[in-house]
C-alpha cells in the first residue's frame, strides 16, 4: 500500500533514577555512599533508507516511544542507557510539527541520520552529594523526563522529471515505455491513483528518475480530482514534462494553459521550473491534419518549428527544440515541443536524450 502522509506522537525515553545506597562490606566500617547514576533515556532518531518507498509502516500507529534508561545500582554501577528508537523513512520525507506546521527535518539523502528528540538524562546517585558536612546523603536525583511531540510525516518523491497532464493522456504508457516502471495502464481516466517512479536509462552509462502522478484536472489546486493530493510529489522534481493528448477532445493549447495555471496556483516555484512539452498519442490522431495542428500549437506559443537537432527526432512530424549551441536555455520557453507515440515508439528513445540534456541544464 502506498502511504505518503501519516500522523502520530513520538516520545523519547525517561532517564533512569539515580541510586541511594551505601557500601556494606565486612571489615569496612562506614563505607559511605556508593549509589550509581541512572542511564540515559532512548533518543528518537530518523534515518533515510533507500529500500523503503512508502510510509505504510507508520500507518495505524498512534504513539511511538523510546525505552527508558535503567536506574543506577549500588557499588557505583551506572544504569544501562536505553537504545535509540530508530525510525526508517524513504528519501524525500519531511517531518513536520503537527501543531505549528514547522518543518523540523527534511530527509533527502541515503544514510542521513538525524536525532529529533533527545532522551532524558539519568539522575545522579547519592555518591555525588557527599561532602564534609553531609557524609551520609540519603537522596539521589530522579531521571529527567523524555520529550514528547506530535508530528506529521509527508513524503515528497525525489525525481529528475515529473510528468504533468490530464488523466488518460498517456503518462503511464510513456513511463512504462522509457523506464523500468510498471504502472497500471487502462483506457479510462484516473488509472494512476498513486505516484510511480521509474529509472530511465540514457545510453550505457547515464540515467535519470521520472515520476508519474495522477492526472490533473481543472480545479486540481482547489482539491478537485486527485491532483492536489499528489501535486506535492513533483515539488522536488528538477524539470517538468507536460504531456498533452493530441487526440483528445480538448484543444491542445487549452490543455497546456490549464495545466500551467493549476501548477501556478499550487506553487509559483514549481510552475517556474524548466519544462518541455510532449504531444502524446499521435498514432491515435483523428483530426484532419496532424502536421497543421502541431505547427499551429508551436506558433501559438510564439515559437517556430525547428529543422535540425542532435537528438534524432523523427523529421516526418513538426517539432520545436531550443538550440543551445551558442545560447543558454531560455527558461520562459519549453526546451522542446515534441510529438510522440509510446505505442509505435515515435520519438520515445530520442525524448530520453533530450530530457537528460534538459536536466543537465538545470544543474549549471
Amino acid at each position: 500500500m502506498f502511504v505518503d502522509s501519516v500522523k502520530f506522537t513520538i516520545s523519547s525515553g525517561k532517564g533512569g533514577q539515580g541510586c541511594a545506597s551505601f557500601r556494606r562490606e565486612k571489615f569496612v566500617v562506614k563505607g559511605g555512599p556508593d549509589g550509581g547514576d541512572g542511564g540515559k533515556g532512548g533518543d528518537v532518531v530518523f534515518v533515510v533508507d533507500n529500500n523503503t518507498d512508502t510510509l505504510s509502516w507508520f500507518k495505524g500507529r498512534s504513539i511511538l516511544k523510546a525505552d527508558n534508561g535503567r536506574p543506577g545500582e549500588g557499588r557505583n554501577k551506572t544504569g544501562k542507557s536505553a537504545e535509540p528508537l530508530i525510525l526508517s523513512v524513504p528519501p524525500g520525507t519531511q517531518i513536520i510539527d503537527d501543531n505549528s506546521g514547522e518543518v523540523l527535518l527534511d530527509m533527502l539523502e541515503e544514510g542521513q541520520r538525524e536525532v529529533l528528540l533527545e532522551g532524558g538524562k539519568g539522575g545522579l546517585g547519592n555518591t555525588h552529594f557527599k561532602n564534609s558536612r553531609n557524609q551520609r546523603p540519603t537522596y539521589a536525583q530522579p531521571g529527567l523526563p523524555g520529550q514528547k511531540l506530535e508530528i506529521r510525516l509527508e513524503l515528497k518523491l525525489i525525481a529528475d522529471v515529473g510528468l504533468v497532464g490530464y488523466p488518460n493522456v498517456g503518462k503511464s504508457t510513456l513511463i512504462s515505455t522509457v523506464s523500468n516502471a510498471t504502472p497500471e495502464i487502462a483506457n479510462y481516466e484516473f488509472t494512476t491513483i498513486t505516484p510511480k517512479l521509474g529509472v530511465v536509462e540514457v545510453g550505457e552509462f547515464n540515467s535519470f528518475v521520472m515520476a508519474d502522478i495522477p492526472g490533473i484536472i481543472d480545479g486540481a489546486s482547489e482539491g478537485k480530482g486527485l491532483g492536489l493530493e499528489f501535486l506535492r510529489h513533483i515539488e522536488r522534481t528538477k524539470t517538468l514534462l507536460f504531456t498533452i493528448d493530441i487526440a483528445n477532445y480538448r484543444a491542445i493549447k487549452d490543455q497546456y494553459e490549464v495545466l500551467k495555471e493549476e501548477l501556478k496556483k499550487f506553487s509559483t516555484e514549481l510552475s517556474g521550473r524548466n519544462f518541455a512539452i510532449a504531444l502524446t498519442k499521435v498514432d491515435s490522431y483523428l483530426g484532419e491534419d496532424l502536421e497543421s495542428d502541431i505547427k499551429s500549437f508551436i506558433n501559438e506559443l510564439g515559437l517556430e518549428c525547428s529543422f535540425s537537432n542532435e537528438y534524432g527526432f523523427d523529421k516526418t512530424l513538426p517539432y520545436f527544440v531550443q538550440d543551445l549551441t551558442f545560447s543558454k536555455l531560455d527558461e520562459d520557453k519549453p526546451f522542446f515541443v515534441l510529438p510522440i507515440s509510446s505505442v509505435t515508439h515515435i520519438n520515445t528513445n530520442a525524448i530520453t536524450f533530450a530530457l537528460y540534456d534538459l536536466i543537465s541544464q538545470g544543474k549549471k
